[in-house]
């Protein structure tokens, strides 16, 4: 067993979400010191956006857990739960942050616009481990194999030795835990979405849109990564984890074409830009 760890738990579905309960009981059922803090609410799809125009509020909730976990619920978004546990409802920094398990996937491009790995990334950009994982589909809410394998990952990377920077983002497929199938480290897929906004009108007769749309995957198509990583939609997809590694790091690591800006220098080789 891991030596006991001081466990920062959040997520964007909301305090009452099953999953970051079955999260928070699965870490202090091996014996770590667990402080939930999370959105009073649903806030999904969030990104990385903070409360700056209304003061941020948070209340206690430690008896929607169970005995010994310490929990707030906070008025804020995800990143602003993670903010201000480290910065004010925190005693000393936890050993690990974890943000989940969200109902419905995390994969491809819609880390960008996730308030889970919003949260977890709040954790990474504080030097502190931190992983995010997500249960593959929104109607399902058996956890517990989720939960056992988000510990299990987070255990064994801090013990091999967890690099500074790197955010872990986790996506376990739907099934029933003896169905689940390896851990692969994996590349971001891609998802596209079609009909993303159905037109609607009010009982005034004007138009109002709702955002909704109706994924696409591509099972091959991806970004960066290794090539021979399967992308994290595929592994899911085909009943495996996903194990995608990703970091805050923006900068353009490709070659770059010369650019008619001006004053703009001729662009460095991809070497030279990595360097």
């Amino acid at each position: 067993m891991a030596s006991p760890l001081k466990i920062l738990i959040s997520n964007d579905d909301g305090v009452f979400a099953e999953g970051i309960k079955a999260l928070a009981h699965e870490a202090a059922r091996r014996g770590h010191s667990v402080t939930v803090v999370c959105p009073d609410q649903e806030r999904s799809a969030t990104g990385h956006g903070l409360t700056l125009q209304s003061p941020i509020r948070a209340e206690q909730a430690d008896g929607l857990f169970a005995d010994g976990i310490r929990a707030w619920a906070c008025s804020g978004t995800p990143s602003d739960c993670v903010k201000l546990a480290l910065g004010k409802l925190l005693d000393t920094p936890p050993d690990l942050v974890l943000s989940g398990i969200n109902h419905g996937p995390n994969l491809g491009s819609d880390v960008i616009y996730s308030g889970t790995v919003a949260a977890a990334m709040e954790g990474t950009l504080e030097g502190l481990p931190a992983l995010a994982v997500s249960s593959a589909c929104f109607d399902w809410r058996q956890f517990d194999g989720a939960a056992v394998q988000a510990m299990d990952v987070a255990e064994s990377a801090l013990a091999g030795g967890w690099p500074e920077g790197l955010l872990l983002n986790l996506n376990v497929p739907a099934v029933p835990p003896d169905r689940i199938g390896p851990v692969r480290w994996c590349r971001p897929g891609v998802r596209r979405y079609v009909d993303q906004f159905d037109e609607r009108f009010d009982p005034r007769g004007r138009s109002y849109y709702w955002l909704a749309g109706e994924v696409v995957n591509d099972f091959e198509a991806a970004g960066t990564g290794p090539k021979d990583w399967p992308t994290d939609v595929a592994q899911v997809q085909g009943g495996g984890v996903a194990l995608t590694p990703l970091q805050p790091e923006l900068f353009w690591r490709g070659a770059l074409p010369p650019l008619p800006i001006a004053g703009v220098s001729a662009a460095p080789d991809a070497a030279a830009a990595r360097g």
